[in-house]
């Protein structure tokens, strides 16, 4: 990741809402737990039909519009994590994630 990428969401006016009701309806589906500490994020789902497709298509998706992240996916336990590593001064923005996924609309 360059330090030199701005620290700013790309996603459009008509686009936000989109993904906003992707992350909340995934988030409701297998959403576990969710912690932020400083710079990184982590959230856990509960593995099932199609869970790390989901995560794995949001993170694709996320990547191209808030590309200052860092994104990352693994099972661990039967539970998808995802991580999300932000750059200094960046970190205000991971609480918004986990709000998206917990279905609260200011985020991303």
């Amino acid at each position: 990741m360059s330090a030199d990428l701005p620290i700013a969401c790309s996603l459009s006016a008509t686009e936000l809402p989109v993904r906003l009701a992707e992350m909340a309806d995934l988030g409701r589906a297998a959403l576990l737990d969710a912690r932020v500490d400083g710079g990184r994020a982590e959230l856990r789902f509960a593995s099932g039909a199609c869970v790390r497709e989901r995560v794995d298509a949001i993170v694709v998706a996320e990547s191209r519009c808030c590309a200052f992240l860092t994104m990352s996916v693994a099972v661990e336990r039967a539970t998808v994590l995802l991580i999300i590593d932000a750059p200094d001064g960046a970190e205000d923005v991971l609480p918004q994630f986990v709000e998206a996924f917990r279905g609260q609309t200011q985020a991303a």
